[in-house]
């Protein structure tokens, strides 16, 4: 199949486009810098040079594919509609990549016990409301006959294989902690997130685009930790002695920003995969992003 992935040069796209490579998948990447093009082509990548902004790019992209996979930005409703223009009508597949950011709440640190699964109504907070509007326009475009399919992963870790190969949250933590010489977590940090390793994430996508029913939404989990031991373990991995300490939001708000303090270190984030694992027969193989930051990361 000839493939358009967006986000091609990033963490998640870039995994996704180098595995669909491998499986002997035609991929069109769109990246923003010149200086990526050289980069896509040394990995049998075929560079789309341009932005989101770049409404004729993308249409035309798009158009020349046998499917779409949208692993560039999960809050951009203008990328979406381009995209879903040009599949419409003609049965192909667009994945969208949402985040499980969705069902946060503004936890500052406390501990939830609320858990989500794909079927079952979530609560959305108003800082989220675009997010979901996005996730379910693609979910709706089934009407447009578009074989719509939307992703929705947690907190990532492990090393990507594209581009780019850091996340954001466990990266975040681990610069946090060696610049101040302290691992921190926000409030009393037992707020949990649900997590998945990269590699899981690509196996996911490539099942979906081999099983994945039109209209469908799939969360992404395997396993989950408290941010405090998220920083505690971050704290030993880098040799430092004594405990992880807390931090305020508004400490928080310094370092990461608004977004980042309440929905990608402050919050809960709890979800449970059954559908990827019933529907696409996914079988994730990494269970403990503890037990990867202790063996296999290079802090």
């Amino acid at each position: 199949m000839k493939i358009f992935v967006t986000g091609a040069s990033g963490y998640i796209g870039g995994s996704i486009a180098t595995a669909l490579v491998s499986a002997g998948h035609e991929v069109l990447g769109l990246c923003r810098s010149a200086a990526k093009v050289a980069l896509l082509k040394q990995r049998s990548i075929e560079p789309v040079l341009g932005s989101l902004r770049d409404e004729q790019i993308l249409f035309q992209a798009a158009r020349r594919a046998d499917a779409v996979i949208n692993a560039a930005n999960a809050d951009d409703p203008f990328v979406v509609e381009v995209l879903l223009q040009a599949l419409e009508g003609s049965g192909k597949k667009l994945i969208h990549t949402s985040g499980s950011s969705i069902v946060g709440d503004r936890a500052a640190g406390v501990y939830s016990n609320r858990i989500f699964h794909e079927d079952l109504p979530r609560p959305i907070r108003f800082e989220k409301i675009g997010r979901v509007a996005v996730d379910t326009h693609v979910i709706e475009s089934v009407v447009r006959e578009v074989h719509s399919v939307v992703m929705c992963p947690c907190l990532i870790y492990g090393d990507g294989t594209g581009l780019h190969a850091q996340s954001i949250q466990i990266p975040g933590t681990i610069a946090v902690a060696q610049k101040h010489q302290m691992a921190r977590y926000i409030g009393r940090g037992e707020n949990i997130w649900s997590t998945v390793h990269i590699e899981d994430v690509v196996s996911a996508y490539m099942l979906a685009l081999e099983k994945a029913p039109t209209g469908s939404f799939f969360f992404l989990e395997n396993g989950e930790s408290s941010f405090r031991e998220i920083a505690q373990t971050i704290q030993d991995e880098l040799g430092f002695e004594g405990t992880a300490q807390s931090w305020t939001i508004e400490e928080a708000i310094r370092e990461w920003g608004q977004e980042g303090a309440h929905f990608a270190f402050g919050s809960n984030s709890r979800i449970r995969s059954q559908k990827a694992r019933s529907i696409l027969g996914w079988n994730p193989k990494y269970s403990s992003a503890i037990d990867w930051l202790k063996k296999t990361s290079n802090l």
